[in-house]
Order: structure tokens, then sequence, then C-alpha cells
């Protein structure tokens, strides 16, 4: 009996051994994994000291951006900075500007357009020369230095003009895809929910839904009534939410900026129907003007006509700066008077020579 008890401790002894041994080897695993902070925090930092950059379409902007790494880092020839443009929904980012020394690429429609500032050895700052209507968004500068790496975000802000819009055969008749050219053919782009709601900030009253470009559809009220949300719903940008940009139909905001060129009215005793507005324009070495161009010159040069004319669309309208009577009383607009028979003989032209 003693002689099995003895067998029974040593067998225990045996155990307990084989299981601090096994454990102290997991601890020794654990060890190999662990991850150490050193005390100084991080080697790098990126930086940007301008949140927002406002320009406008046809001229150069420059988004800031600054890195810093702690002094004792030597040189790193392999270090990157990496320019991206953020989608307006946030799901993907579009390449914009790569450069690891010497090495330098540009991408897509930025291709050729985009440079690094250069102003000092920490300067990621991108110069975007040319700017289109497509280039308005945020981007994300993000640098690489081997292990670690930081970004910072900048928004590009456009100078410009939101505008609703229809096409000829209705409201309510496009996807979102029929709104994205709808926009580009009247020298626009599909408008951003920011842009919309800093038109609404500005006084814009639409009771018509339309397209934004996150593929949201929303309309902005600033005197609330019984058709549009209610009379008693408080001013602000009314919401559909994400609609399904295959099958739903609503009508678009558009937004358009500066452009490079002269806009301007024509026409003559008899008026003109709409193929004879078109080469009239033609032979003045003109084209038959956009809507988003009509806007663009109501907006931000103060364009004021009191004559209706063709546009490009099939629409007639004009545009009033200074209300007074007979002439929109109430408000400045871009006054709309429908799409007309082409062959009426009622109108003038508004014309657009862009700059050689």
């Amino acid at each position: 009996m003693k002689s099995l008890l003895l067998l029974f401790a040593s067998l225990f002894s045996l155990c307990i051994a084989q299981t601090f041994e096994d454990a102290y080897s997991d601890l020794e695993s654990y060890n190999l994994r662990t991850i150490y902070i050193t005390e100084n925090g991080p080697k790098l930092t990126v930086v940007t000291d301008q949140a927002k950059v406002i320009s406008r379409r046809g001229a150069n902007a420059t988004l800031p951006c600054r890195f810093h790494r702690t002094p004792s880092a030597g040189p790193n020839p392999k270090l990157r900075i990496k320019w991206t443009k953020l989608t307006a929904d946030y799901l993907r980012e579009v390449d914009v500007f790569v450069a690891m020394g010497y090495h330098k690429r540009s991408y897509g429609k930025f291709h050729g357009r985009v440079h690094l500032q250069g102003d000092g050895d920490n300067d990621a700052s991108l110069v975007i020369n040319d700017l289109t209507l497509e280039d308005y968004g945020r981007y994300k500068c993000e640098v690489i230095d081997a292990l670690e790496d930081g970004t910072a975000v900048v928004s590009l802000d456009l100078q410009g003009v939101v505008f609703p819009y229809f096409p000829r055969f209705g409201r309510y008749n496009m996807n979102f895809h029929d709104a994205e050219k709808a926009c580009v053919d009247q020298d626009a782009v599909v408008a951003s929910f920011d842009q919309l709601y800093d038109a609404w900030r500005a006084g814009m009253d639409w009771c018509n839904a339309g397209w934004l470009s996150d593929g949201s559809v929303q309309y902005p009220i600033t005197k609330p009534r019984e058709p549009c949300g209610g009379r008693n719903t408080v001013p602000g940008v009314r919401t559909y939410g994400k609609r399904n940009k295959d099958k739903h139909r609503y009508d678009v905001f558009c937004f358009t900026s500066n452009y490079n060129g002269r806009f301007y009215y024509m026409g003559r005793p008899g008026k003109l129907t709409y193929d004879e507005a078109v080469a009239t324009c033609q032979r003045d070495g003109a084209e038959i003007a956009k809507v988003g161009q009509m806007y663009a010159a109501w907006k931000l040069l103060g364009f004021d006509r009191c004559d209706a004319g063709w546009l490009a669309d099939g629409s007639v309208r004009y545009p009033i700066s200074r209300p007074r009577r007979r002439c929109s009383p109430d408000e400045a607009a871009v006054r709309f008077s429908g799409f007309p028979d082409r062959k009426h003989k009622l109108y003038g032209v508004y014309c657009f020579k862009r700059d050689e």
C-alpha cells in the first residue's frame, strides 16, 4: 500500500512539472509575439494647415499637406507620398498621384495636371492645374515611411451655382445615370449634398426632389408649405434617402462653376426658330448656350437680360439679376418659359463663345 502511494505521488509530481514546463513554453512563445511600443510616441505625423481650399473651374489649387519625422530618423529614399480622392459615398478611393523618390505618377483624369509643390523636404502638398467640375471633393494625403504611415484629409470646394434640372420629356423621368448625363450635357455635374446645403442656406427653395452625387434624393425648402412636406414643418433640406440608381426616377440638382468664354444674347425683330437660333450662333463663331452656362453667367457674373431665348436643350429661359416689373418682380432668378415647339418664331437665342 505504501508503495502504491509513493507511485501516485511520483506521477502527480511529474504531471505538475510537465504543466509548469508547458506553461513556460507557451509564455516564451507569447513573448516572441509581444509588440513593444516606444516611449517617444509615433515617429511620423501628417498634418494640413487648411481643412478646405476654395477655387474655381479653370484655375489652379494647392492642397496643403506636410509631414514630420523624428530627428533621429535617418533619410528614407523609399518614403512614399500618395494622394487619393474620396468618392461621394466613401465606398472607395480614386488614385490621384504617387511619389517615391524620383519616381512620380499621376492617374486617370489627373494625369499631367498634378504635381507636388515641393516646398521643402517635408512638403507633400498637391498642386492641381486647370481645375474641372469633377475635381470637387475630399482628398486624402498619405505618407508611408517604412512601417509607419499617417494621413490627412483636405476638401476642395469650387465657386459655383446649384440649379434644378429636368429634361424636355417632363419631371421625375430620370434614373441616376440619366441625371448624370443630363447635367454633363448642360455643362455641369450632379451636385453634392454639401453644395445643395450651401445653396439652401443662401435661400434656394425648390419643391421637386432631385438626385445628388451620393445617390440620395433630396430637395431644399426655405418656405414650408402644404405640397412641400407640410405647412408646419421647419425649413431644411428634405431627404428621401438613398434610392435605387437604376429603377427610381426623379429630377436632378446640377452644379456648375466659372467658364472661360463669353455668354451673350442675340435676336432679331422676326425672332427665331430653334434651328435658326443654332445657326445664328454658329455664324457668329459661337455655339448655342447651355443651361449651366446661363446659370453661371447669372449667378457669378450678374448677367441680366429680360429677353427670353433658346438654349441648347430646346428650353427657353432668361436671367434676371435685378428684379423689376415684368421681369421677375419678386426675385433674382433664371426664369423658365418651358420647352416650346422648336418651330415657333417667338424667341431670340443665348450664345456662348469659348476663349481661344
